[in-house]
Parts: structure tokens; sequence; C-alpha cells
């Protein structure tokens, strides 16, 4: 009887991680992404993040703050929200504290954005069961830059392209 009663109040199931090969399969399928809490300030993690996928990827990109509506950051423009965009984002990427994300899964779903993922250090177990329970996928705690680099081999251990590819030992000075 508790399964009825949990299926009916999480009509896709209970959230769960996705490992690995699904976190690919995300990255690969997606076409779009949104960043939502981008910032012009080179110094932000949202901005190094963009960069990245502006330089490494494919993807049709969408930054979405309000202070950047009206305004270009790496070429592309700003929009104050979701509904703003000029369609259905892939991935929705979140640089927003905990507390924000169940209304952002809400906008993403809304948004008809397929993915919510968010970002290394940013936990919301709620927003990632809200997330599945409006039919989403959902990760959290996941860099979108270092797993986009790692899957693709060009991710350096310190997380950025170095553009090399070898099996050699780097040497480190001594002395």
């Amino acid at each position: 009887m508790t399964a009825t009663v949990e299926n009916t109040q999480h009509p896709h199931g209970s959230w769960e991680e996705p490992g690995p090969a699904r976190r690919l399969q995300l990255l690969r399928s997606a076409e779009s992404v949104a960043i939502v809490g981008m910032s012009n300030k080179p110094a932000r993690a949202s901005y190094f993040v963009g960069t990245y996928l502006t330089s490494d990827s494919s993807y049709r990109l969408y930054w979405i703050n309000p202070a950047l509506e009206g305004k270009e950051v790496l070429g592309r423009p700003g929009y104050a929200s979701l509904a703003d965009l000029p369609e259905s984002p892939d991935i929705v990427v979140a640089f927003r504290k905990p507390a924000d994300l169940p209304a952002l899964a809400e906008d993403a779903a809304q948004a008809g954005a397929k993915t919510l993922w968010v970002q290394l250090g940013i936990h919301s177990e709620e927003a990632m069961q809200k997330a599945t329970d409006l039919g989403l996928n959902a990760v959290q705690n996941r860099c979108i830059k270092i797993e986009h680099g790692r899957f693709h081999g060009n991710l350096h251990l310190g997380g950025f392209d170095t553009g090399v590819i070898s099996a050699k030992r780097q040497l480190r000075d001594e002395g």
C-alpha cells in the first residue's frame, strides 16, 4: 500500500542520481542549454562555464539573469527568464541557491525543458524530486562543464582544457 501512495505522490518515481552513462546520454541528446544565474563577470563560475560551452560545444546557449536582459555576454543576448526564450531549452543549468531550486524546477517544466542540471556544490533533494515529479531529468552537484569535458576527452585534472591528449606522465621540477 505504501508503494501506491508513493506513486500517487511521485508519479515518475523517486529521484535517483543519474550515473555516468545517463549523464552522457543527457549531454549528447541536448541541443540547447540555458544557464540560469549567468553572470557577465569573468571571475564567476557561470561565466567560466558559459565560456567553455561557447567554445567547446555545439549547444545553442541562452543566458538567464534579469540583470542581463538587453545586454550581450559572450556574444549572446541575456534574457530575464526561461519564459522569454525563443525555444524550449533541453537543459536548464542552475547557478542558484538551494532555496530557489524548487521554483526553478517548475519554471523549467513550464518552459518545456527536459533536464534540470544543478551545478557543483549545490544540493536540493526537494528540487530534484520536484523536477522528477514534473517529468524532468534531474542532476545535482555536477558541473556541466566538467562532465562535458570529461566525456569528450578534453579535461585536465585542474578542470580546464589543455588541448593535449597524452598518456605521458608529467615531469615536475624537484628542488
